[in-house]
């Protein structure tokens, strides 16, 4: 009877044990979750909120401002318009999903969803090809910029969001895979239509090819620039004092022989030796500065275009590799969390947008110092 006594008592203690430390875990593990969905929220919604900031200040720039109101900064409007709607349609329904880990919005707002993804940053993207082309013309055609009208401008924002608005439509039409529905009512993903004759051509439209695009122009643009730089007009203005510089260095030399042989008016051969001498210093002295800011300049237009490109694949390189190795390979399938930061990397390239193409330009620049000053002083 006391060992039944005993025994039970040792099961109660061991079970009240294993009750305590269970919900001691429980309560951790709830308090951790707490944490980083507290942590996850801030930092989407950060991002959301300078994306909306970012673009609508270049919206604002160029509509108040009647220097930026040129017709290659239309390019520039219509990429922060695409972007502006990235950070208000796409962003913040794709924060509510990364923050409750499911999808429970249902099977129709997650087509349209994945919709005004595929819309709004194939947009911005071939945006940036539309503006390489452009600066590609502007650079390699003198006449480009005189020349260019107002309908062609627009007729390049026309083809760009045609084109973004086939790649984003075709899902909704019928190009999907079968597993879509399944995926989206029983596993709580919604991702847009894996099939892989879609992904090819979608992650082909979207990207590969405009990369290889922007690529291209861009070294183009800098071999260009990197001729005119070294073709500036001083460069027969240097040759010509190289050789200045040769034949003072060997009148210099004749004069300090003439001394040698003969004494007469010493103080003449030494007066002209020191002129010529200055001369010969002033003149390379020149030379150098010359190439020196030609190397600066060379210097300035590769960290320019290394940064735009270099920018846009950091950013959108990871999620369209994952985009398109995911319908092709089952057994390849990235964790959720590799995913989210790839898909989350790409969306940053729309508030990184306003920075790149408008940092450079003095214009803009001040532009954005008389807007946030008025509204200070508000």
């Amino acid at each position: 009877m006391m060992n039944n006594i005993s025994d039970v008592y040792e099961n109660l203690t061991l079970d009240t044990v294993l009750l305590f430390n269970g919900t001691a875990n429980s309560t951790q593990e709830t308090a951790s979750n707490v944490v980083s969905t507290a942590a996850l929220s801030t930092v989407l919604s950060l991002l959301i909120l300078f994306t909306i900031i970012g673009n609508a200040s270049v919206i604002i720039a160029i509509t108040r401002e009647k220097t930026l109101q040129t017709k290659g900064n239309c390019l520039v409007l219509s990429l922060a318009v695409a972007d502006l709607l990235v950070a208000c349609l796409v962003m913040p329904l794709g924060a509510v999903y990364e923050v409750s880990r499911e999808w429970n919005l249902g099977k129709e707002l997650c087509d349209i969803w994945t919709s005004f993804d595929v819309l709004c940053c194939t947009a911005s993207i071939l945006h940036l090809v539309a503006i390489a082309v452009d600066r590609y013309w502007a650079v390699t055609d003198i006449d480009y910029v005189r020349q260019r009208q107002s309908w062609h401008v627009g007729l390049t924002i026309l083809i760009v969001w045609l084109v973004a608005l086939s790649v984003s439509v075709a899902p909704l039409i019928g190009w999907k895979d079968e597993q879509h529905e399944e995926r989206v009512l029983n596993e709580k993903r919604c991702l847009i239509s894996q099939d892989p004759g879609y992904q090819l051509f979608a992650t082909c439209a979207t990207f590969y090819v405009p990369l290889i695009v922007i690529l291209f122009l861009y070294w183009r643009i800098f071999r260009v620039a990197q001729k005119r730089i070294r073709r500036r007009p001083g460069t027969r203005a240097e040759s010509r004092l190289v050789t200045a510089t040769v034949m003072a260095s060997l009148v210099t030399e004749m004069t300090l022989i003439s001394t040698t042989t003969s004494s007469s008016h010493p103080s003449e051969a030494s007066r002209s030796e020191d002129y010529l001498w200055d001369q010969s210093k002033e003149q390379v002295l020149k030379k150098r500065r010359r190439v020196n800011l030609r190397s600066k300049r060379e210097r300035k237009a590769a960290k320019t275009l290394t940064v735009i490109t270099g920018v846009f694949v950091i950013c959108w390189l990871p999620f369209f590799t994952m985009a398109l190795i995911m319908p092709l390979c089952e057994d390849c399938q990235p964790s959720n969390a590799l995913f989210s930061f790839a898909l989350w990397l790409g969306y940053a390239n729309s508030m990184l947008n306003p920075v790149i193409y408008t940092v450079f330009s003095p214009d803009f620049r001040m532009a954005f110092k008389q807007i946030y000053l008025n509204s200070c002083r508000f």
